[in-house]
């Protein structure tokens, strides 16, 4: 099978799910891929502002905010920007609830609420250790996801008040607050639709709950060692973790590399 392009999950995939770092055995992957003239795609629910290192790698395309925002060098593929009216709405009740909320632009932002659950679920999903700015621009600008932090006590409260909305946990205390489907696999399909590639020739690594689409509409998709048992029980093949040079070992393993 000649496969023609690579999706890989960032956080937890990409990097070492121990301690953030990028193993030098992933970048040396991302070289050969390239030279192979095999095209590869950062799928991440990073914004794009925290996707410089991965840039750094002679990644070029980039699925972002959980697939709300696909950007290939400057050209944008696909986006899917909320309303600002409703993005509003939720930020007023969220302030009146004394809950976190997070916002993707290009960049990322939070509403200025702070909690150690908070903290803790920055550090899990993003490698943060701190909180991000606040932003003083975001009713002028388009967000692509707006995530709400919160247990599912609190959730019931949003769904009875926002019943058009959609909240879609992700994390054990972060959901995608949505009108409109936010998805990897949504992201994929523009993007590969965008190259001209079918879904059977291409490939999807991921580790995570949120990776479960897009590992089902590939030709391969695999699961970290690392990933939720929810992931594997979806994946053609479970390789090893991240910390163990688990993309390499499953390229060589199916003779792509």
């Amino acid at each position: 099978m000649s496969y023609k392009i690579v999706f890989l999950d960032v956080d937890g995939t990409i990097t070492n799910h121990e301690n953030g770092s990028i193993p030098y055995s992933t970048i040396e992957t991302i070289e050969t891929l390239k030279s192979k003239g095999i095209k590869v795609v950062a799928a991440t629910g990073r914004p794009l502002s925290m996707c410089s290192e991965l840039q750094e790698l002679g990644i070029e395309t980039f699925i972002t905010a959980n697939g709300g925002y696909v950007k290939h060098k400057q050209e944008v593929i696909h986006k899917v920007p909320m309303d600002k009216n409703i993005i509003q709405e939720v930020i007023e009740f969220a302030k009146l609830q004394n809950n976190g909320l997070s916002f993707y632009t290009e960049e990322f932002s939070m509403n200025g609420v702070t909690e150690n659950e908070i903290l803790k679920a920055l550090k899990e999903t993003l490698s943060l250790s701190d909180y991000p700015e606040t932003n003083r621009l975001l009713h002028s600008q388009e967000v692509f996801l707006m995530c709400l932090f919160a247990n599912d006590e609190a959730v019931e409260k949003y769904i009875h008040k926002f019943p058009h909305l959609t909240f879609k946990r992700w994390h054990p205390y972060v959901l995608n607050v949505l009108k409109e489907d936010v998805s990897k696999s949504l992201a994929i399909l523009k993007t590969l639709e965008f190259f001209g590639i079918d879904q059977s020739d291409a490939i999807a690594f991921g580790d995570g709950e949120n990776d479960i689409d897009m590992l089902e509409i590939v030709g391969l998709g695999i699961a970290m060692g690392n990933a939720s048992e929810t992931l594997k029980n979806v994946a053609d093949f479970i390789t090893k973790k991240s910390s163990e040079d688990g993309i390499e070992y499953a390229l060589k393993k199916f003779e792509i590399i």
